[in-house]
């Protein structure tokens, strides 16, 4: 897969991956197909799956290198990737408190962000492609750094956090469209919605990619942006709702799976 994707332009192996990922997202959201309900605890499972993937993927695919960047230009080498970070967190902040979004399992009443007459599907559909962007944005990061002839960021990292964001798109698809399904829409129209909210990491992968080929002294930065952006989606959604229920136990193995599946993929494929 590697040697091939060689073959294309950053901005390409970008977009390919992210294609990748909205695909799984679909296949997620495709359960509704099959189910019109799925257990809460498998559900808990699957979200702090979710959430230890972004945990080690923001570490390794994207801390790690931008440190090293900065080492190796003889920078403070925890400046860049602390502003960075940060950064990416203000930046989710202020889109939480701003867009209006509903997160599955909650009454249109508690949509959080502007208020609005939005329907509920619009807004959980929301809720899910505001995650989604951190995201995209972190795989067109990762494939902007390899080519840019870093020694630190690799294209087989770069692949591994494209395989790893995959993964967690899967529970993010199913979130948004099994609801729907159980709520009495459509099998069509819950699908059709589930996998929208993947649309936007394509769009994110692109200019993550485009952005660190024109400015490449801000390579670190923006990795450690996306690495920001991504914890806060955990703290902020996936730790909390994986641990609503009585299932703590299950979110917890399926947190520590992830990280260790993650992990696996940066460290053999990086």
């Amino acid at each position: 897969m590697i040697l091939w994707l060689e073959t294309f332009s950053p901005v390409q192996q970008a977009l390919l991956a992210t294609f990748f990922t909205w695909f799984v997202t679909a296949l997620g959201a495709g359960l509704v197909f099959f189910f019109k309900n799925i257990s809460r605890r498998a559900m808990d499972g699957m979200l702090g799956c979710a959430a230890g993937v972004m945990i080690a993927a923001s570490y390794w695919s994207l801390l790690a290198p931008a440190i090293a960047m900065v080492e190796q230009h003889g920078g403070i080498a925890w400046l860049p990737p602390l502003i960075g970070f940060l950064s990416g967190g203000i930046f989710l902040w202020v889109a939480d408190k701003t867009l209006p979004h509903l997160h599955p399992g909650f009454p249109v009443s508690e949509a959080e962000g502007i208020k609005t007459g939005w329907q509920r599907s619009v807004l959980l559909v929301l809720a899910i492609t505001l995650h989604n962007i951190p995201e995209g944005l972190a795989v067109g990061v990762a494939f902007g750094a390899a080519a840019a002839g870093h020694p630190e960021a690799t294209l087989g990292m770069a692949v591994a956090l494209a395989l790893g964001i995959g993964i967690q798109n899967f529970p993010e698809g199913a979130a948004v469209s099994v609801p729907l399904r159980r709520e009495g829409m459509s099998r069509r129209k819950s699908f059709w919605y589930g996998q929208l909210s993947g649309a936007v990491e394509p769009v994110a992968g692109v200019i993550g990619a485009a952005a660190v080929l024109v400015m490449q002294p801000l390579l670190p930065y923006a990795l450690s942006f996306a690495a920001g952006a991504m914890i806060y989606v955990v703290a902020e959604e996936l730790i909390p709702e994986s641990q609503a229920e009585k299932h703590s136990d299950v979110a917890t193995i399926g947190l520590m799976i992830g990280f260790a599946i993650m992990m696996t993929l940066d460290v053999a494929l990086g």
